[in-house]
């Protein structure tokens, strides 16, 4: 039910995308991750951001995640298999 307390929760326009992560998503998720390797070189990424983008394209459908369409995977589509 959304209430006063519930829609400042799930309130996501302090997010530069919908499907980024809340801190208190990022705190679930946070453990999941392996940490890095000892021995190599340090991370140079932020891992929050990996996992934002990939929430954004999982988020978005991208077209090479969907069936192909059109008259091009017609045409060449039975030469594949």
């Amino acid at each position: 039910m959304w209430t006063k307390e519930n829609r400042g929760r799930y309130d996501r326009s302090r997010l530069r995308y919908p499907s980024d992560l809340t801190d208190e998503e990022w705190a679930l998720v946070e453990p999941l991750i392996a940490s890095a390797k000892r021995g190599g070189n340090k991370r140079t990424v932020d891992v929050r951001e990996v996992v934002n983008g990939l929430m954004y394209v999982l988020s978005k459908r991208l077209p090479m995640a969907s069936d192909p369409e059109g008259s091009a995977a017609a045409q060449h589509g039975a030469r594949l298999f």
